[in-house]
Parts: C-alpha cells; sequence; structure tokens
C-alpha cells in the first residue's frame, strides 16, 4: 500500500494540535474545493487527499493508529494479533499456516519479512479456510452553503458513486461541522461490510451578522438625535425585522440582547440563540446654519467652551 504523508498534504508537522491541524484543513479546502476550481481534475484530487488526511488526523484513535503503522494503520490492530499468535508459536514447528498460502503479501513499515508472511498467511488465502473480512473505504463529500440556508432544516441530494443520495441538512448545522451517513461508502472486502459516507459542510457568511455558536452579532447605526432624545428603532434580524425602543440618553457601545433572534440550535427544533446589538451612533454631517445655532445655544446651556 502506497504511503502517503498526511502531514504533509496539510501542510503541519508530526506535532501540530487538533487546532492547528483544523485550521489548516478549512484553509486548504476552501483553497481547493471544487466548486471554486471546476474542470480542475488535479484540484479535485488533491481536495480528496485532504479529506483524507483531515478524517485521520483529526480523530485522535485513527492519528494514533497512524503514526503508528503509516498506510496500513486501518488494520493494524489484525496485524498486532497476527504478531502475538506468532509469538505463541514453536519456532521449532515452523509455520503452520503457511499450506494454502495464495502469495498475497502485506507489507507494514519496521516489520521483518517472516512477520509480513505470517501476517499474509493470517489473513490471506487460507486454502478452504475463510478469507478475514475488511470494511470497505469510506468516502468523502464537502457542501458549500450560505448561513442563510442553515436557517431552516432543509433537503439536499448528492451524487456519490453513481448514486443519488438525499439526506436531511438539519438548521444550525455549523461551518466545517461533519455528519456521517452510515453504509454509503466503498464496498467492504471478502462479503465485509460498505464504508461510510462522511459529509464536511463548509458554511459561507453571506450577511453582516457574526455567528459565534448559535448567537450572532451587529453593529447597529444610530441616529444621534434619537440617542439622545428616544424613540423606537428598526433593527434587522438574519430572518427579519424588529422594532425596538430606544432609550431616551443611549450612550455609544450600547449592547442589548434580543432573546431567541440568533440562529436555530442544531437538532434541537424550536430553540434558538440570541442577538446581540451594538449601537454605533452617527454624527450628522451637512449641518445647516441653523442646526450649527442650535447645537451652540446646547453647548452654552451646558457651559461647553
Amino acid at each position: 500500500m502506497e504511503y502517503v504523508d498526511y502531514y504533509k498534504t496539510l501542510g503541519v508537522d508530526k506535532n501540530a494540535t487538533a487546532d492547528d491541524i483544523k485550521k489548516a484543513y478549512r484553509k486548504l479546502a476552501r483553497k481547493h474545493h471544487p466548486d471554486l476550481n471546476p474542470d480542475n481534475a488535479d484540484a479535485e484530487k488533491l481536495f480528496q487527499q485532504l479529506n483524507e488526511a483531515n478524517e485521520v488526523l483529526s480523530d485522535p484513535e485513527k492519528r494514533k493508529k497512524y503514526d503508528q503503522y503509516g498506510a496500513n494503520w486501518k488494520h493494524g490492530e489484525q496485524y498486532e494479533e497476527a504478531r502475538r499468535q506468532q509469538q505463541s508459536q514453536s519456532y521449532g514447528q515452523g509455520n503452520p499456516f503457511s499450506q494454502g498460502y495464495d502469495g498475497q503479501h502485506y507489507s507494514f513499515e519496521g516489520d521483518d519479512g517472516d512477520y509480513s508472511d505470517f501476517f499474509a498467511s493470517m489473513f490471506g488465502n487460507r486454502g478452504a479456510g475463510r478469507k478475514t473480512q475488511f470494511k470497505g473505504q469510506d468516502y468523502r463529500a464537502s457542501v458549500q452553503l450560505n448561513l442563510t440556508d442553515v436557517l431552516k432544516t432543509q433537503k439536499q441530494t448528492f451524487t456519490v458513486d453513481g448514486k443519488n443520495i438525499r439526506i436531511t441538512v438539519p438548521a444550525g448545522i455549523e461551518d466545517g461541522q461533519e455528519i456521517k451517513i452510515a453504509g454509503y461508502g466503498g464496498s467492504g472486502t471478502n462479503g465485509g461490510p460498505k464504508g461510510d459516507l462522511y459529509i464536511t459542510f463548509n458554511i459561507q457568511n453571506n450577511t453582516n451578522f457574526v455567528r459565534k455558536g448559535n448567537d450572532l452579532y451587529v453593529k447597529q447605526p444610530l441616529p444621534l438625535y434619537k440617542a439622545v432624545l428616544g424613540g423606537d428603532q428598526t433593527i434587522n434580524t438574519i430572518d427579519g425585522t424588529v422594532k425596538l425602543k430606544i432609550a431616551a440618553e443611549t450612550q455609544n457601545g450600547t449592547k442589548v440582547r434580543l432573546k431567541g433572534k440568533g440562529m436555530p440550535v442544531y437538532k434541537n427544533e424550536g430553540v434558538y440563540g440570541d442577538l446581540y446589538v451594538t449601537f454605533e451612533i452617527e454624527i450628522p454631517k451637512n449641518l445647516s446654519e441653523k442646526e450649527k445655532e442650535l447645537f451652540n445655544q446646547l453647548a452654552e446651556e451646558r457651559h461647553i467652551s
């Protein structure tokens, strides 16, 4: 099996933290996404390699096996079992599994020929024996959606391995979140189970809101006169508008919370985060002579020189 250096694929070293790996993957996945590189076979291949590397290195257990067994990390446990069984045999009796060996050879980093041959005899064709079953290859796909697309639960159709798969995308799904669809990967070996399909969602923010988890943040311009005197102010939310009562003498930078006006909570129907609005007071421009006179009167009233 060809060895693939997943660390090199993502451009990180072997001591990279989980956060380092996540950031590197997101940056490269967006750059080489097939939607941004149409008709580019190299970009599509690299994108698949990035997904594969991220799948392994972002999972602590898979990463541990990969660091130990390299390209053969998926079958590391079977190999260790084979090694233990060989060690329990008497060296004077030879290899009891050698008869019926079909010549299939599994090589592992750091193994000598005896262990490799023994592993092959254990997991290859044993004459009349049954071949060991292996789960099929996992498939990976990436979907790009806008932030406004995930305000409601929706259906999405994907074509994987020539088959159309229609799935439900729950409202509130986050950027970089991954879902697993069992049994939609590659076919297993020797009758083993099919692999799984992993879909990563890239959520592009097409709004002026800042998303932090389930909450949204926005800066709202507020006319000076309304900040001083108070009144009603229409506030844009991500899915509509609300009218907010502004208190007199509202200060610049005042923050208010609109409960339940944030993002829908993933797989929690009817529950929403909050919207935080920060007011930025607008200073009037192009004042008329009358307005300047009134501001001067206010300054004198408050003894401002």
